[in-house]
């Protein structure tokens, strides 16, 4: 049996924890009876894949040649420049 590891929470902290741990459980959400099981994996955001775009860089801003590109807002990008 494992040796008991001393409680090193703040008196604050330790009156939280039981305050959460006293609340009542949330209740199911009720559902229509109809409703179809889904897996987990539909809820998820879908996979991101790399794009290769062309662009040019003006004022320090790089600009997609295609007008219909549409990059998320915080998109990872990779730059590569020919030198010139």
């Amino acid at each position: 049996m494992p040796a008991p590891i001393p409680d090193l929470r703040s008196p604050q902290r330790r009156l939280q924890d039981e305050q959460i741990a006293s609340e009542p459980p949330l209740t199911p959400p009720t559902l229509p009876s109809d409703a179809v099981a889904l897996p987990l994996e539909t809820y998820q955001r879908l996979p991101r894949r790399p794009l290769a775009v062309a662009g040019v860089v003006e004022n320090g801003l790089v600009r997609p040649l295609d007008p219909s590109v549409k990059l998320l807002e915080r998109s990872r990008v990779i730059i590569v420049a020919a030198e010139g």
